[in-house]
């Protein structure tokens, strides 16, 4: 009996390791097929998992409470499985370099445990040649096994958008690929298992890798081209919404918009990219570029921020200003690499104390990362600015009376509203200053 049937005959264990916003959606997805642990070295977040709580909100309370999943920290449960998802993040360190620690400690713990014959695939997000460069000489060096002869290696990148309903592990078409072609169909069955929308079989680990950088490494140049045009278009007196949606009428005209660019993948994984052409020799010339204006929003936000209470005459140091939303994007509770924090803390730099909002968001982790203390949207009274940072559905669905209820009475009446999600015209028809990109 091979690999894949012993899974589906539950004769072998899939191991999922790395349990977070990736790696548990699909250990729960692929629980209904087969057997599987599921092994984060997080002692909390197991003992969250066991009693069916799933802080970030990646997977819903009744299926965490319905799945099989047998949830671990103790890695020799590993040694129970013959077929390892790794799911571990990639952020970068000091200088845009990538940091591979978590892939490479993830890469050794499986080593310790995993028998010959096993299947090891890496889920996260890398350079092309991590998986065969770093992760296989890892592999047999903790092991003693020999790549190719006692264990295979493949690669599927993820693609979970974290807060997306609509876009799940189960229908999204997932890459796959493996170090030969009896690899490859075996990690393509295994994920077919659980993936509605079938599988795409790249033709080697190498093109899958470069297949998942450049994919957010593309959103990201397209929006940075976005924010050039509203900073453009703010210095020469014309509005970018009004711009967009008159272009929009073409019918091949793409319908990205501008704003900030956080979170764990868009504004990381084109550094992975252009790491790894330095690394070859090439210097990457539009992926920097857009990384530059992206990265330069959240202070181009503050300035413009700055301004208008200048303009207006505003007491600089008293203005009170309500920030609402901290997470990366709107409707989720993500705050790693927020740009939200860029816009506060050079506020911070003109002696401004904003009031953060976001009801999303675990006020403890916020506190830790960033030092913010949230507060709660019936503390913001008597504004003089509100900041829609993250337009999270309660926010965006606000009445003119709920804005108008935060504002301070007879005072001027800053909207900034980031990703413009309300009408500009009925706002400064009542008496608002509104400022969006």
């Amino acid at each position: 009996m091979g690999l894949f049937e012993a899974i589906v005959d539950r004769q072998e264990k899939i191991a999922v390791v790395g349990l977070g916003y990736v790696g548990l959606p699909v250990a729960v997805a692929l629980s209904r097929k087969a057997s599987v642990i599921g092994f984060d070295v997080n002692r909390q977040k197991i003992e969250d998992f066991q009693n069916g709580i799933c802080r970030d909100g990646s997977v819903e309370p009744e299926r965490l409470r319905e799945t099989s999943i047998e949830f671990t920290d103790e890695e020799e449960r590993l040694s129970e499985a013959r077929f390892f998802i790794i799911a571990v993040p990639t952020p970068i360190q000091s200088g845009n370099v990538p940091d591979l620690h978590y892939v490479k400690a993830a890469a050794r713990t499986v080593a310790r445990h995993m028998p010959k014959g096993s299947v090891v695939v890496f889920e996260s997000t890398v350079y092309p040649g991590v998986t065969e460069e770093v992760c296989i000489p890892l592999l047999e060096a903790e092991s003693g096994l020999r790549s190719g002869i006692d264990f295979k290696i493949g690669y599927s990148p993820e693609r979970i958008n974290p807060g997306d309903t609509e876009h799940r592990f189960e229908n999204i078409v997932k890459i796959v690929s493996g170090m030969d072609e009896e690899t490859l169909d075996v990690v393509a069955r295994v994920y077919s298992l659980a993936v509605e929308a079938g599988v795409y079989r790249a033709e080697s680990i190498k093109v899958a890798e470069a297949a998942k950088v450049i994919e957010n490494a593309q959103r990201d140049i397209n929006i940075a081209f976005m924010n050039e045009l509203a900073m453009l278009f703010h210095q020469i007196g014309i509005n970018t919404k009004s711009v967009l949606q008159a272009a929009g009428t073409k019918w091949n005209f793409l319908p990205f918009t501008p704003g900030l660019v956080g979170g764990h993948c868009i504004g990381i994984d084109p550094y992975y990219l252009t790491y790894k052409a330095e690394d070859s020799g090439y210097h990457s010339k539009i992926i920097l570029a857009g990384r530059h204006i992206n990265d330069g929003m959240g202070k181009y936000i503050a300035e413009q921020i700055i301004k208008t209470v200048v303009r207006l005459k505003l007491d600089v140091p008293n203005v009170r200003i309500g920030v609402l939303g901290l997470s990366y994007k709107e409707n989720c509770a993500d705050i790693r690499n927020t740009k939200v924090t860029d816009i506060i803390f050079e506020l911070h730099e003109y002696g401004m104390l904003p009031l953060v909002v976001d009801p999303l968001v675990d006020s403890r982790q916020a506190y830790e990362e960033f030092g913010i203390e949230l507060s709660e949207l019936e503390d913001l009274t008597d504004l003089d600015v509100v900041v829609v940072a993250v337009p999270h559905a309660p926010f965006a669905q606000m009445r003119l009376e709920e804005i108008e209820s935060m504002y301070g009475k007879e005072k001027k009446r800053v909207m900034i509203d980031i990703k413009g999600v309300f009408d500009r015209e009925t706002l400064e028809k009542n008496g608002y200053h509104y400022w969006s990109l």
